[in-house]
């Protein structure tokens, strides 16, 4: 056995192993140590991305509902001013209504106011017509005269 070389060389085999078991266990294990350690921390480093989309999740939805609520305020806030707004507007033109209404009865009023004014002034001058010609046929020119200038001196008194 001794002399066998195979015996031999199974031994310095062992012997081999033996000697490069430790520090290869040893740089295997670092390795795989080492590559653990880059597993945990790429596994803690996504939990952590994980938790920070999960918390972006919540604080877009909780934006999105403010927003949708904003929105409804808005919406709601224009459809009362829309109504104010009507309203406002069937008053102003219930007054503008009124307003012309009134205009249009003062016009008439006026219209009427005229209308009698000239039935007036043609019945004066009609009856001023008549009076002329009745003076005209009626009276002498000495009459006429005396009529005359009793108005002149009838005037100073009537001016006053």
């Amino acid at each position: 056995m001794f002399s066998d070389p195979s015996f031999w060389v199974g031994l310095a085999f062992v012997a081999a192993i033996a000697l490069i078991y430790k520090p290869a266990s040893k740089a295997i294990s670092a390795g795989l140590d080492s590559r653990a350690a880059e597993i945990r921390r790429q596994i803690e480093e996504a939990r952590k991305l994980r938790e920070d989309a999960q918390a972006l999740l919540a604080d877009y939805q909780r934006r999105q509902r403010d927003a949708m609520a904003e929105a409804e305020k808005i919406i709601q806030a224009a459809k009362d001013e829309a109504r104010r707004l009507k309203a406002d507007t069937e008053a102003e033109l219930v007054k503008a209504i009124e307003r012309r209404k009134q205009q249009a009865l003062d016009r008439i009023a006026q219209s009427e106011a005229q209308a009698v004014q000239q039935v007036r002034n043609t019945a004066v001058d009609v009856a001023l017509a008549a009076a002329e010609t009745l003076m005209r046929d009626a009276l002498t020119d000495g009459q006429r005269a005396a009529m005359a200038d009793k108005a002149i001196q009838d005037l100073p008194k009537r001016l006053n």
